[in-house]
């Protein structure tokens, strides 16, 4: 049985999140064709204005059908006449006996299956003649609205500062023909009132197209409310990597806590499309966590070092952090906190929550995925030093022009102001030249 399963049975709220995520394409499906919903496709932890037009968000891949579907159908009536909490105790003492196998299938799945379905869609993507030279996220996301964009109605696109990225979404109208924009201020415009006006006219703007398109009216109590339901997931997110992610106790093996990072890196683009019912996930888990770490219940990992590896939202090797795990390491996901995904929005009973949010996008955009070099640098040294990490591992993906190239100053500061030691790992396709990235990972963990 993998590390991964043999301890996140204890955790109902990991069984619910990687149930939801792998039976996304029933979900959705009832959400369109019996709730008349729109699905509006979001990448990049963004679905906030789709959730306020009482429409669905959707990251594309979720659309996808799993191998794993007919065991979660089979656990899911298990839930419904026994509930999660005697579902996942029931799983936990069965696996002892080694009687069923159904556990270490469905969470292997979550991540095995899931990291080939990213690899078929890049292949998708290079069999339709999409651009050589593009990076493996970028080529995925190609590959996922050309696999399932006839079921989607409408994409949002925040035009960040990648060239390519923009590119890449301003083609999808060949394939989902209403696309819906947030555009940021250039950087010339300077001034933070100016940029602050431009920003909130380019959200209105999108506001009105999801009007359009959905048939709902997005409220200033709509967009409030799933502001606050996002501050309580950020919350919640940042404890779990500060918080639980710093400690010394563990309350699973560090490969267990690094897949359940790597699980909520995919699963925040979206919220499992409900976010309520993420937000109530995510409360239980850090619950969980804690009561585990109360009773002494996980691992000791004080003499483990933290090592940061990101960012891995473009694609990454999932290999690493289990190689880490056996070279005596611990690694932690972080990239959302380090871009300003999980800062709060602040948001109260008088204000504008358009105003509210578009801060908060301007915040977002000049701490990292404006790609501002000299702020994204700034980004990773402010939190490696929060996160008192021992060691930073760069995954530097092929074909990435935007966040690639400041890896030697990134190398350098964090020698000298710092005084942690990095590495670059290349990365092109899930799978490639895990044997060299082993070796390389080695040698880097003997600074040790």
């Amino acid at each position: 049985m993998s590390i991964y399963a043999d301890d996140v049975v204890s955790f109902t709220s990991v069984l619910k999140i990687a149930y939801n995520f792998l039976t996304g394409r029933e979900y959705l499906r009832r959400k369109k064709v019996k709730e008349r919903k729109k699905l509006i496709s979001v990448a990049l932890g963004f679905p906030d204005l789709i959730f306020a037009a009482d429409s669905i968000p959707v990251f594309p891949i979720r659309m996808e059908e799993f191998k794993v579907n007919n065991i979660l159908l089979a656990l899911n009536s298990a839930t419904k006449v026994l509930g999660w909490e005697l579902t996942s105790k029931i799983l936990e003492i069965t696996r002892r006996f080694d009687v069923l196998k159904i556990v270490d299938t469905i969470l292997n799945d979550v991540i095995g299956t899931t990291n080939e379905k990213y690899n078929k869609m890049f292949d998708l993507a290079e069999e339709n003649a999409v651009p050589a030279e593009l990076c493996f996220g970028i080529k995925a996301l190609y590959g996922m609205h050309i696999s399932k964009g006839n079921s989607i109605d409408a994409n949002l696109n925040f035009a960040i500062r990648c060239n390519e990225w923009n590119k890449f979404s301003g083609s999808l109208k060949s394939i989902v023909p209403n696309q819906v924009w947030v555009d940021f201020p250039p950087k010339q415009v300077g001034d933070d009132k100016k940029a602050l006006e431009i920003m909130v006219e380019n959200i209105n703007k999108a506001v009105t197209e999801l009007e359009n398109i959905t048939g709902n009216v997005v409220s200033d109590n709509s967009l409030k409310k799933q502001i606050r339901i996002g501050n309580q997931v950020k919350r919640f997110y940042k404890s779990i990597i500060y918080e639980i992610g710093s400690s010394d106790f563990y309350p699973c093996n560090p490969a267990t806590f690094a897949e359940i990072l790597s699980l909520l890196t995919i699963t925040f683009q979206d919220y499992n499309s409900n976010a309520q019912r993420y937000l109530e996930n995510m409360s239980q888990l850090i619950k969980e966590m804690r009561e585990r770490i109360r009773k002494g219940i996980g691992m000791d990992v004080f003499d483990m070092p933290r090592i940061i590896l990101a960012p891995i939202y473009g694609g990454w090797e999932p290999k690493i952090h289990e190689i880490i795990y056996n070279l005596g390491g611990r690694i932690i996901y972080a990239d959302w906190d380090i871009l300003g995904l999980l800062e709060e929005i602040s948001v109260s009973r008088t204000s504008n929550p358009i105003e509210d949010y578009a801060q908060f996008l301007l915040d977002a955009a000049n701490k990292g995925i404006g790609c501002d070099r000299d702020n994204l640098i700034n980004s990773y040294l402010k939190a490696a030093k929060n996160m008192d990490i021992d060691g930073f591992i760069f995954n530097q993906v092929f074909g990435c022009h935007s966040i690639s190239n400041i890896y030697n100053t990134l190398e350098e500061k964090m020698k000298n102001n710092l005084n942690i030691p990095a590495i670059v790992v290349n990365f092109k396709k899930i799978g490639e030249n895990v044997d060299y990235v082993k070796k390389r990972l080695g040698s880097f963990m003997e600074r040790f």
